[in-house]
C-alpha cells in the first residue's frame, strides 16, 4: 500500500505542475522555484513532516522534499551556529543531492550522446 500511495501522490504532484505548464505562461524554472519554496514553508510550518509520513517516497524525491530539506539544513545551522548558519545551512543539507543530480547529469551525456536543439 506504501507503493500505491507513494505512487499516487507523487503523480498527483506531477500532474498538478504539468497543468500549470500547459495551462499558465509560467516558465518550467519558475514552477520548479515555486514548488521549492512551497516544501520550504510547508516544513517551516511543520506541516511536510506529517505529509511526508502520509506519502512517503511521493513527497520526498519531488522538489517539494529539496525544498524541505533546505529549510531543515537552516534551521539546524542557525540552532548551532546562529545568524551565521543562515548562509551555510542550506549549503550543507543540499550539497549531496546537488553533486548526485552533477554527477549523474554529466554520466549521461555521456552515455546519450545528447545534442543541441536548431
Amino acid at each position: 500500500m506504501d507503493y500505491i500511495l507513494a505512487f499516487l501522490v507523487g503523480g498527483g504532484i506531477c500532474a498538478l505542475v504539468q497543468i500549470l505548464m500547459e495551462k499558465t505562461k509560467l516558465m518550467p524554472g519558475r514552477i520548479m522555484v515555486m514548488l521549492v519554496v512551497t516544501g520550504t514553508v510547508l516544513g517551516f510550518l511543520d506541516l511536510y513532516e506529517p505529509f511526508q509520513e502520509f506519502a512517503g517516497a511521493g513527497a520526498s524525491v519531488p522538489l517539494l522534499g529539496f525544498g524541505n530539506v533546505l529549510m531543515k539544513g537552516v534551521k539546524e545551522a542557525v540552532d548551532a551556529e546562529g545568524f551565521l548558519g543562515l548562509f551555510s545551512g542550506g549549503f550543507k543539507a543540499g550539497a549531496v543531492g546537488t553533486a548526485a543530480a552533477l554527477v549523474f547529469g554529466y554520466l549521461a551525456s555521456l552515455v546519450f550522446n545528447p545534442k543541441m536543439k536548431k
